[in-house]
């Protein structure tokens, strides 16, 4: 068995290991694509990490928010083009969250159609464009939750993939 680290500065795929309750061999072994030495050195920041390496560690840690953390943090992709970050939340968070975002979309339908009805968006309208924009926005991250919580859910055993994507397909 090997040792328990005591680094301070540990980043979040390290963490996810530990949590996993895994050695690096352990893991290394699990995730079948990155050697021990390799885990080690993206672990401690010493080697870059490539998009798979982030997804094989996802699966075996059964962590699938590491890919959002990944695309958010240290994908330029992600990063230019804001991706949100999605943080793991319960499903009933999440389904408050998405229907309070819902309701103030709602409310604010006609404004939107005003303001784009002359399909030219002027000064005096941004501020309530960029208002409805950020309601978009709450929805997209909340879709990105909940995306996250099944992923999750799945990955702990307590949903069926195969007969969610049975039903996904009809």
């Amino acid at each position: 068995m090997g040792k328990k680290s005591i680094k301070e500065n540990k980043n979040i795929y390290f963490e996810s290991r530990e949590e996993a309750g895994l050695t690096r061999a352990q893991a290394s072994e699990l995730i079948g694509t990155i050697s021990e030495s390799r885990l080690e050195k993206l672990e401690t920041g010493k080697t870059a990490l490539y998009p798979e390496d982030v997804v094989d560690m996802a699966a075996a840690y059964k962590k699938p928010e590491l890919c959002n953390y990944y695309c958010t943090h240290e994908c330029r992709i992600g990063k230019d083009t804001d991706v949100p970050e999605v943080k793991v939340s319960t499903l009933s968070e999440i389904v408050l969250s998405m229907l309070s975002a819902l309701n103030n979309l709602n409310a604010q339908q006609v404004r939107l159609i005003d303001i784009t009805a002359d399909g030219v968006i002027s000064d005096d309208e941004l501020p309530d464009f960029v208002q409805i924009q950020r309601q978009l926005d709450q929805i997209d991250t909340t879709v990105e939750s909940l995306k996250l919580w099944v992923a999750s859910t799945i990955a702990d055993g307590k949903l069926n993939k195969d007969r969610l994507k049975e039903l996904q397909v009809k």
